[in-house]
C-alpha cells in the first residue's frame, strides 16, 4: 500500500510529515480522504483512524500510525536506507529535544495561540487589544529563541535536514503569510533558513498558499 496521510494539506503538522516524506525520497498522498472515499473531521470515521480526533494520521501497508513524531520514526524504521536520523547519540538528542520543543511549546505559541486565532482556517475567537499584543509578544520572544538556536547553521540542528526543520519550517511559512505582516523582517537568520528551505524539491512541493476549502469539500462529498 502506497503512503498516504490523512489530513488537510493546510494543516501544518501534515506539511511536516509531507516534507519529512519528501526529503527521505518517499512518494506521498495526503488529503481528508481514506482509498479515495471522503473522510469529514471528528467524523466517526476520523474517530477510528485517530483515538482524539486529530491529524495527522498515515496508512501505509495496513498499518495506521498516528502523533508526527511517531509517524517519523516509523518511516525511519520501515525505510532505512533513507533515514533521515542521525547517526550519533548526541546529535539525535539534539533532535529529539528540539522536535519535542517544536511539537509542544513551539506549536502552541506560534500556531495554536497566534496563528490559528488570527488567520485560521476558521477564527472562532480571534485575538484583539490587549490579548493580541500579548500574543504577538510572545511570537516574537519564541523567534528570538529559535534564530539564537539556528545561529549559522545550514539546517536547524546542524548539517543534514532533520526532523525538527520538517516541524519547523511550515510554522514559519504560515507567520509570513499573516496578512500585513512582517514577522521574519527582525529576524533575518530565520528569513534566510525559511528561504533556503522553500528553494528545496520539498519545499517547493508542500510550502505553498493553504488551500483552506479542502475542509469543507470533504464535508460536502461525504456519504
Amino acid at each position: 500500500m502506497a503512503l498516504h496521510i490523512y489530513g488537510p494539506a493546510f494543516s501544518t503538522l501534515v506539511r511536516s510529515v509531507r516534507l519529512y516524506c519528501l526529503e527521505k525520497g518517499l512518494a506521498v498522498g495526503s488529503g481528508m480522504s481514506v482509498d479515495g472515499r471522503p473522510v469529514p473531521l471528528h467524523s466517526a470515521e476520523h474517530f477510528a483512524l485517530h483515538p482524539f480526533g486529530q491529524m495527522p494520521v498515515l496508512l501505509h501497508d495496513g498499518n495506521r500510525v498516528f502523533e508526527t513524531l511517531a509517524i517519523c520514526r516509523y518511516l525511519d524504521r520501515i525505510f532505512p536506507d533513507s533515514s533521515l536520523e542521525p547517526t550519533d547519540a548526541a546529535t539525535q538528542a539534539l533532535v529529539d529535544q528540539w522536535a519535542s520543543a517544536l511539537i509542544t511549546t513551539v506549536d502552541t505559541r506560534l500556531i495554536r495561540r497566534y496563528l490559528l486565532r488570527v488567520a485560521g482556517p476558521r477564527v472562532i475567537e480571534p485575538l484583539n487589544g490587549q490579548a493580541l499584543v500579548e500574543a504577538e509578544m510572545v511570537v516574537d520572544q519564541t523567534l528570538t529563541v529559535l534564530e539564537r538556536e539556528l545561529g549559522e547553521k545550514g539546517f536547524f540542528c546542524g548539517a543534514r535536514f532533520s526532523l525538527a526543520d520538517a516541524l519547523l519550517v511550515p510554522m514559519l511559512d504560515y507567520l509570513t503569510r499573516v496578512p500585513n505582516s512582517e514577522w521574519l523582517a527582525g529576524h533575518p537568520t530565520l528569513a534566510a533558513y525559511l528561504q533556503r528551505l522553500r528553494q528545496r524539491p520539498s519545499g517547493r512541493e508542500v510550502l505553498v498558499a493553504p488551500d483552506f476549502a479542502e475542509l469543507q469539500r470533504a464535508a460536502q462529498t461525504s456519504p
